[in-house]
């Protein structure tokens, strides 16, 4: 079975730090690109970052980008996202996904899920 798990979120104040993980198990994601989407209640899921399968193209959204790092390690099979000067509006749930395509931007593009890891930023 083919499962992402996210860790790593929780409630910190705003200029704080974290780093969320994907930890993805059933199968290599080796050849897949992996994305990070959050959403906050009353909105649309939305796109935060991107790698792709080789690691070397990152894609950000503008509202993160500067303080949002993606990064993965491939022997732990692990996606993460390093968040710094966190914001009250990065108050959301974070979902990580995998996608056998390119780089993408749309929540439609990935095939594989996580549950989400709720990550609430204090002003």
């Amino acid at each position: 079975q083919v499962q992402l798990v996210e860790s790593g979120g929780g409630l910190v104040q705003a200029g704080d730090s974290l780093r969320l993980s994907c930890a993805a198990s059933g199968r290599t994601f080796s050849s897949y690109a992996r994305g990070w989407f959050r959403q906050a209640p009353g909105k649309e899921r939305e796109f935060v970052a991107a790698i792709s399968w080789s690691g070397d193209e990152t894609s950000y959204a503008d509202s993160v980008k500067g303080r949002f790092t993606v990064s993965r390690d491939y022997a732990k099979n692990t996606v993460y996202l390093q968040m710094n000067s966190l914001k009250p509006e990065d108050t959301a749930v974070y979902y990580c996904a995998a996608s056998p395509l390119r780089v993408g931007l749309s929540p439609s593009e990935y095939r594989y899920w996580g549950q989400g890891t709720q990550v609430t930023v204090s002003s």
